[in-house]
């Protein structure tokens, strides 16, 4: 049970596995003022970025469940960089359906809608962990600009046009889900760049290191066009943000 390969590589050398960069990661933990000891859930948590810094930051404590074993390795690392492997730990698995064992003060889920097939059911999943007045992190896309056409869309990795609303009308989905938003930090095109960019490197490298790579025509092909389809697209039309969400 693992993710895909191609992914691993591409964002070997990422600690956060989306578009806000350790600034507006800080950020965030800041914003949501978090009590020492506070709880956390992170689903589909990547290489544990967010749980270790806010446990070191912030003293929480918190569970992150990810189906990558190369990530969720990296996370149990970095809790022991910064020595706080007694207030989180890393579960290999699948975060769709994954429920706390006791209710949390927050429950997350950075990038990855898809364990909840959408941003409703990924609100109610996160909603089975979460104790009356916890706060619910949802990190998703939004359409920047409106894109003309589908092609666009599908550039920016979308499946068309319709498959993302714009920030106004995402805040507006939360609202239709009985959520009040209480804050949000957005990626900005710096950190897009940041996440971007730094998967050009990552396949770079592993093209010079393993050439005869079973993927190394697909890594290749990446490396030609992913710069000019990021700066053309992806930079220009797609935003992204956390969004912190109390439910009425």
């Amino acid at each position: 049970m693992d993710i895909p390969r191609i992914f691993t590589i591409r964002e070997s050398s990422h600690r956060i596995h989306n578009p806000l960069d350790d600034a507006k990661l800080a950020t965030l933990g800041a914003a949501l003022r978090l009590d020492p000891g506070a709880s956390a859930l992170d689903l589909a948590c990547g290489s544990g970025e967010m749980l270790c810094t806010w446990a070191r930051d912030h003293g929480i404590t918190g569970t992150g469940v990810d189906l990558s074993t190369a990530f969720i390795a990296g996370a149990r690392a970095r809790a022991v960089e910064l020595g706080v492997t007694d207030r989180v730990r890393f579960v290999h698995g699948d975060a769709a359906g994954y429920v706390a064992d006791e209710p949390v003060d927050v429950a997350a889920c950075l990038g990855a809608t898809w364990i909840g097939d959408g941003v409703p059911g990924t609100v109610d999943l996160l909603r089975r962990s979460l104790r009356p007045g916890g706060l619910l992190l949802v990190g998703h896309p939004y359409w920047r600009l409106d894109p003309p056409d589908d092609d666009t869309a599908r550039a920016c990795l979308m499946g068309g046009r319709d498959e993302l609303r714009s920030l106004p009308g995402l805040l507006a989905e939360f609202d239709g889900l009985g959520c009040d938003v209480v804050e949000m930090v957005l990626a900005d095109q710096d950190s897009w760049d940041r996440y971007a960019a730094a998967q050009w490197l990552n396949t770079r490298r592993r093209l010079d290191e393993h050439p005869d790579d079973e993927l190394a025509e697909q890594l290749r092909a990446e490396l030609r066009t992913e710069p000019v389809r990021h700066a053309r697209y992806q930079r220009e039309y797609l935003g992204w943000g956390v969004f912190a969400l109390m439910d009425r």
